[in-house]
């Protein structure tokens, strides 16, 4: 990602840079596997220490990683696209904590994403930064059928 696609936001120094940049190269990662059926780069990404997820297909918040397993197990080798676009990526930074901000457009297999996505990073004990709390919502609900989720059995 080029410094004009990213869009470099209020970084007071070149440490803070390459730390957006580092982390938005994470979730970038993520993503590329996600969309090819390998959810192993969310697995890695999101902290098994302390983890809360909300998603539009999902009822209430989810409140620790364990619970995120067996929505991973449905849908591994099931979700795919040919590309998709991150678009305006932002990191905010804090002390030890980052907020990662973007929107997210990818015509899927089972249905096209247009979401408002969110991850709080923080750096864990390991030096590591993962994904603490991660928000996917959708940019106008009123627009999605989400039926297929429950049709394919993801939901």
């Amino acid at each position: 990602m080029t410094e004009n696609e990213m869009k470099i936001w209020h970084y007071s120094n070149e440490g803070e840079k390459n730390t957006a940049e580092y982390i938005i190269g994470r979730e970038l990662s993520a993503l590329e596997k996600w969309f090819k059926g390998d959810v192993s780069g969310y697995a890695q990404l999101w902290s098994k220490r302390s983890f809360t997820y909300f998603d539009a297909v999902e009822a209430k918040r989810i409140e620790q990683f364990a619970d995120m397993v067996p929505l991973l197990n449905r849908v591994e080798g099931r979700l795919s696209a040919d590309n998709f676009e991150v678009r305006d990526p932002r990191v905010q930074l804090g002390q030890d904590m980052a907020v990662l901000t973007y929107q997210l457009f990818a015509k899927t297999n089972l249905i096209d994403i247009d979401y408002n996505c969110i991850e709080v990073f923080q750096i864990e004990e390991d030096g590591e930064w993962y994904a603490i709390h991660s928000t996917w919502s959708v940019l106008r609900p009123m627009d999605v059928d989400f039926s297929v989720f429950k049709e394919s059995g993801l939901r």
